[in-house]
C-alpha cells in the first residue's frame, strides 16, 4: 500500500518526471531498482519499518526515512516537501 500511495502521489503532483518504487517484504524484493535508476534518482525514500536489503546501493544519494504508514497517509505532503527542498 505504501508503494502504491507513493506512485499515485508522485504522478498527481507533476513534480516528478519519474518515480520508481522497489518493494521489500516477506516475499523478498519486487521491482528491484536498476543501477541506472538509482544513479538518476534525486532522492531515495526508505521505510524504517523493516531492514532494507542491499541498502549500500544508495550510498551517496540523499535518503529520506519514513514509516510506511506515513507513506500511505501523507505521500502527497512528502512529495511536495521533497520537491521544495530539491528545487
Amino acid at each position: 500500500m505504501a508503494a502504491e500511495s507513493l506512485k499515485v502521489a508522485a504522478e498527481e503532483s507533476k513534480v516528478c518526471e519519474s518515480c520508481f518504487v522497489e518493494t521489500q517484504g516477506q516475499i523478498g524484493i519486487e521491482d528491484a531498482l536498476s543501477p541506472t535508476q538509482i544513479q538518476a534518482a534525486d532522492v531515495v525514500i526508505l521505510t524504517n519499518d523493516i531492514g532494507i536489503k542491499n541498502e549500500e546501493r544508495f550510498k551517496g544519494k540523499p535518503v529520506l526515512r519514513v514509516h510506511a504508514g506515513d507513506l500511505i497517509n501523507k505521500s502527497p505532503i512528502i512529495i511536495e516537501k521533497l520537491a521544495q527542498k530539491l528545487a
